[in-house]
């Protein structure tokens, strides 16, 4: 029994379609497969050390942020015992200070300074 099919007058014989496999030089065919493994190699490293610096960033950034958690931690304890830590002290009066500057200087105007920034995200922190 005879396969093929009768498709718009041109007879067609069954079997695979598309492109015939060229004959591939088997060594360079071996090369690129070489190159791209050693490349593929290449990406992952370089993807590692790039993880690894991420890592390394977030763990000193938590660091930062425990030190300071620990430091509002000790200043709550100390205004509960009924003592205002040396460093609030400075930032109050520092704030007082320019505040007066601020009336005397410009009456009418409000400019924030770099102290009481500092005293808004130490006590609003966002």
């Amino acid at each position: 029994m005879d396969d093929s099919k009768v498709v718009g007058g041109k007879v067609k014989k069954p079997g695979k379609r598309g492109r015939k496999p060229a004959k591939i030089d088997l060594k360079a065919k071996l090369e690129r497969s070489r190159q791209s493994a050693r490349e593929c190699r290449a990406r992952k490293k370089l993807r590692y050390q790039y993880l690894e610096e991420l890592v390394s960033s977030r763990e000193r950034a938590i660091c930062a942020l425990r030190e300071e958690l620990e430091m509002y931690k000790q200043w709550c304890t100390a205004m509960d015992q009924g003592k205002i830590p040396s460093e609030i002290k400075a930032l109050l009066t520092g704030d007082e200070q320019n505040k007066a500057q601020q009336t005397t200087n410009k009456p009418g105007k409000i400019v924030k300074t770099e102290a009481s920034n500092n005293l808004e995200k130490k006590t609003n922190p966002q």
